[in-house]
């Protein structure tokens, strides 16, 4: 498989990051203010986004997620699907790190931390919340927002698009028991509706668009330009999303500041250790740069849209789960934005594995 040419048209590209996107921390941030100030000021507006559901799928959220799929999907070329055979060590990675690591270490890093570390300040009752929220941010893996970080980290967007297939198809058998298992119960009501309407919307449908838009285009000069006009949007649907799931919890953030920093805790600790974990493998068996970052990123993000749907359909819309993933991202985006700078700043070593 080789590189895309890179869109050299903004100047202030540094690292693969543009200038709107090297502040993205300070615009999700003000999304956030903004959507608990909604949630504040205007709950009726919030309820009624809120409402908005099939399947536990929010379609406001679903169209804003379309928002940051849709410009990667444009440069995804069916025609290198088999390259993808020629570099199985980053699935390979991605599936391990994804399957037998992450849940299990998230669980235990909630459970030392709210059982233990946090008992001085927080009730058992909402402890067990806060790890039940935690548990299923880490039993879902990214899936729309690696597209993002995969491309902000010049990776492959076909290789990507595979894991994120894959990773996927998995979590449609995986998800529950491993809930389940981890939550401690014999029978968990998991909306399965909700795991394969995601997969179709998330996936699936912005796929066929994309591949409509480049046959549509017909030069690869022409869906050069057209991904660089686009790619902004992804950025918008972004902070959209932030603001609407803060709204939602606005009310609870407001009342339980000192929480909110609890429940960040382990979740950075388990973000930086879950990429260090597969980009350091992905270094050791000398997989490429442009899978081997978004090969760490898949595992280090999380499917927060499916981890929020499934909090508020297991423990209620104002329950310490849900407030627990939606802390997962205000916590992501600038963990992640700090780890694509990583990835960045460390391209070159990779390159020297294979010159």
């Amino acid at each position: 498989m080789t590189d895309r040419p890179q869109n050299t048209t903004d100047k202030s590209d540094v690292g693969g990051l543009g200038a709107f996107e090297r502040y993205l921390t300070v615009w999700v941030a003000l999304a956030a203010i903004g959507g608990i100030a909604i949630g504040f000021f205007a709950p009726g507006l919030v309820s009624s986004i809120a409402g908005a559901q099939v399947a536990s799928i929010n379609l406001v959220v679903a169209v804003l997620i379309w928002a940051m799929v849709y410009p990667m999907m444009v440069g995804v070329d069916l025609g290198a699907v088999a390259g993808v055979a020629r570099q199985p060590r980053g699935l390979l990675i991605t599936l391990v790190v994804n399957w037998l690591v992450k849940p299990f270490s998230m669980a235990l890093l909630a459970v030392l931390f709210f059982d233990f570390v946090f008992a001085p300040w927080i009730a058992p009752e909402d402890a067990a919340q806060y790890v039940a929220g935690l548990i299923l941010l880490g039993a879902a893996p990214c899936t729309a927002m690696v597209f993002v970080w995969s491309q902000l980290t010049r990776g492959d967007a076909t290789y990507t698009l595979v894991q994120v297939s894959v990773n996927d198809l998995i979590m449609v058998v995986a998800f529950a028991p491993i809930v389940a298992f981890l939550l401690g119960v014999t029978e968990i009501s998991v909306p399965w509706d909700t795991l394969v309407i995601a997969t179709v919307l998330y996936v699936v449908l912005p796929l066929i668009a994309g591949l409509i838009t480049r046959w549509m285009l017909g030069s690869q000069q022409a869906i050069d330009a057209f991904t660089a006009r686009v790619k902004p949007w992804s950025v918008i649907g972004l902070i959209a999303t932030v603001a609407i799931l803060f709204g939602l919890q606005g009310q609870a953030i407001l009342a339980n500041p000192f929480v909110i920093a609890l429940i960040a805790i382990p979740i950075i600790i388990q973000s930086y250790g879950i990429f260090a974990i597969a980009y350091g493998a992905a270094y050791a068996l000398k997989v490429p740069h442009k899978i081997a970052a978004p090969c760490a990123m898949i595992g280090t993000s999380n499917f927060f849209e499916l981890a929020v749907a499934v909090a508020i359909s297991l423990f209620g819309l104002h329950s310490g789960a849900a407030l627990a993933t939606v802390v997962g991202v205000l916590v992501e985006v600038p963990v992640m934005l700090s780890l694509v700078a990583f990835a960045n700043k460390t391209r070159t070593r990779f390159s020297a594995q294979h010159s």
